[in-house]
């Protein structure tokens, strides 16, 4: 049996599952097509094992390097995976009719079996830092070996010639990606000053008001909740209002629609809180409707992402009707 550091080498390989789902997801943008790259590499490795050099390079970045030029590979035949904010102006007209765009790959949240959010207080803060809905789309802007460079460095903080050699080119090459790279980022990037942690009893306070308000369908208390600047997007229709005063308007015109005693159960998505809306169908019976990432600074919740897509209830194991 093959043995990687007195280990066997496939429950070697094993372990390290989980990060690269999440690495193949920050280059994709899709966590379906980030597990199928996942399982690529790890198949890759184990058939490539015994050529493996444990005194060349670990086996965690040689598993990066596989699994990265695999992302590689597959972005060159893909479209990158916006969110609607990130295919033209915000609507103005709260009334427009709600079309689904299905052509558009839509960038998808991630959900919590995901991360490794574990005790350690820095590791948990970096890891939901590096999963942000809005990061993870400011990437999906960048071209593809930029991203990886950036990730590699920034996000796994493998060193510039590590990261050479695991894409094939130079470390003056790498240096001057990850330049244009994060110049990039910072200008696509919306301002977060005052982004609170997900952890911070005051998020969980503000969501709890944000679900009290919710369900009692009152549009004032909802608004006075949100900031200036406050973002709505509501992926596959790709429409998006920017402000409150339009998200006011958008969501007195869905409870005029769909009726009240809506429903919230809080969750996470992407590290930031997020809660899962039921609305009462004609029956009375509430059902799914739509799962809804928050981001909250210190002014309030300055953009809310709401999914209503059946392989994003499905990422998330969501049930169809809420019991109770």
């Amino acid at each position: 049996m093959v043995e990687v550091g007195g280990t066997d080498v496939g429950a070697a390989l094993e372990a390290h599952r989980r990060e690269l789902v999440v690495h193949c997801y920050r280059m994709l943008g899709s966590v379906h097509d980030a597990e199928d790259l996942a399982q690529e590499t790890l198949v890759r490795a184990w058939t490539a094992r015994d050529r493996y050099d444990e005194g060349r390079a670990s086996l965690r970045t040689w598993l990066y390097r596989i699994a990265t030029n695999a992302c590689l590979t597959a972005l060159e035949s893909r479209s990158r995976r916006p969110l609607p904010s990130g295919l033209g102006p915000p609507g103005t007209d709260p009334d427009v009719a709600l079309t689904p765009d299905l052509e558009v790959p839509w960038l998808q949240p991630v959900p919590a079996r995901l991360l490794d959010l574990g005790t350690d207080p820095q590791a948990r803060a970096a890891e939901r830092d590096s999963v942000r809905l809005a990061l993870v789309a400011a990437l999906q802007l960048l071209p593809a070996r930029q991203r990886a460079v950036l990730l590699l460095r920034d996000v796994l903080e493998f060193a510039a010639a590590e990261v050479a050699g695991q894409l094939g080119t130079t470390v003056a090459g790498v240096n001057s990606a990850l330049q244009r790279a994060r110049a990039t980022l910072a200008a696509a990037l919306p301002a977060e000053a005052g982004l609170r942690a997900p952890d911070d009893p005051a998020v969980a306070a503000t969501v709890e008001r944000f679900v009290a308000a919710f369900e009692a369908a009152d549009v004032a208390a909802i608004v006075a909740l949100l900031t200036d600047d406050v973002v709505l997007e509501m992926p596959p229709v790709p429409l998006w209002f920017a402000g409150r005063t339009d998200y006011g308007r958008f969501m007195e015109r869905v409870f005029r629609i769909r009726g009240t005693g809506w429903r919230c159960v809080p969750t996470t998505a992407n590290g930031q809180p997020a809660l899962v809306a039921y609305c009462p169908d004609t029956d009375g019976v509430l059902r799914l409707h739509t799962l809804q990432v928050l981001t909250v600074r210190t002014d309030g919740i300055a953009r809310n992402v709401v999914f209503q897509d059946p392989a994003v209830f499905a990422l998330f194991a969501l049930p169809p009707v809420l019991e109770g």
